[in-house]
């Protein structure tokens, strides 16, 4: 969504605002949003970005709550099991709202049944980064290593099923490599790691590894979208670097539990509307790599529905397991 249909969308929303403060007194208390990851990654940024906005327009303070462990499981447990009175939301990944119903037989909760749809928050493309200590110096480079050194080469991902580990998948059939899976509990620890070198190569969205990719600290192959990132103008598309078909984004929504009355639903949704028009919030998810995109409840229930059958098929036609 550009600048300025979100701020005509955020505009209609809030002409109803007034009337649905009034039907309750909803939030009466501080409302928490759990990140089923370890502080650092995107879903992470997400959440924060969003938080102090709706602190400022519920009038209660917005707590982001880091639940990690279980490839995100955790932490969809948890506010699947919540009290259903909008005071414990879920920020959820896409990676682990849609895929990991197809990688766990028993992951304890489902993304339709024990969810109720609020608002869509952003989307990122993926970011190939290196550590600089690896020696290539564009993908080209890193493709013929691969290929080389055959099982030398790893990759990090935040968690067996992620959008990571999926992305690292899909390069390796795309470039006839083989490159190993180290999974971790979210893209902060497997950041670290590839700074420290104790892994070589990690697919993730850029406000996970922005700050380190502009600080030399990691170094940038190549962007998963169509375009070049304003955030980052000097890192190639895949295909611009040689990489055909490999496009490739995440995407960060607000779930409440199942059973969530709906004007506190609706009342939510027109809080993240009138968000994600700031001009500042926009800013900070430009600069992020990520682009802020507004949803109806209903819309985003229709668009989780479709996901989760588009990455069934794909993490079936990749053979990703959970384990």
């Amino acid at each position: 969504m550009n600048r300025r249909h979100a701020v005509a969308l955020a505009a209609t929303l809030g002409s109803a605002w007034p009337a649905v403060f009034a039907q309750g007194r909803y939030p009466e208390r501080p409302v928490t949003l759990v990140v089923p990851s370890a502080p650092g990654g995107t879903t992470d940024f997400t959440a924060r970005l969003i938080a102090d906005a709706l602190t400022r327009g519920l009038g209660q303070t917005v707590i982001v709550d880091n639940k990690p462990g279980g490839a995100g499981n955790i932490g969809n447990q948890f506010v699947a099991k919540a009290k259903p009175d909008g005071y414990t939301l879920l920020v959820a990944y896409s990676g682990y709202q849609v895929g990991n119903p197809h990688l766990f037989a028993k992951a304890g909760w489902d993304p339709i049944k024990d969810f109720t749809p609020v608002a869509m928050l952003t989307r990122a493309p993926q970011v190939v980064v290196v550590r600089p200590t690896l020696g290539v110096a564009n993908l080209g480079e890193l493709v013929a290593y691969a290929k080389a050194h055959p099982g030398k080469l790893n990759y990090a991902s935040s968690g067996n099923g992620s959008i990571q580990h999926i992305a690292g998948e899909l390069f390796k059939q795309l470039t006839g490599t083989f490159i190993t899976h180290i999974p971790y509990r979210g893209a902060g620890p497997a950041v670290q790691d590839l700074m420290g070198g104790q892994v070589d190569m990690f697919i993730t969205t850029p406000a996970s590894v922005i700050g380190q990719i502009k600080a030399g600290k990691l170094q940038a192959l190549a962007v998963t979208s169509a375009g070049r990132l304003a955030a980052l103008p000097q890192v190639p598309t895949t295909a611009e670097a040689g990489v055909n078909g490999f496009t490739l984004d995440s995407w960060f929504a607000l779930y409440a539990p199942t059973g969530t009355p709906p004007e506190v639903v609706q009342q939510l949704n027109a809080a993240v509307g009138r968000a994600l028009a700031m001009p500042e919030l926009q800013r900070k998810a430009e600069e992020a790599g990520t682009t802020v995109e507004q949803m109806t409840p209903a819309q985003l229930g229709e668009f989780t529905r479709k996901e989760l059958a588009y990455w069934g098929r794909v993490i079936k036609a990749s053979n990703i397991t959970a384990d």
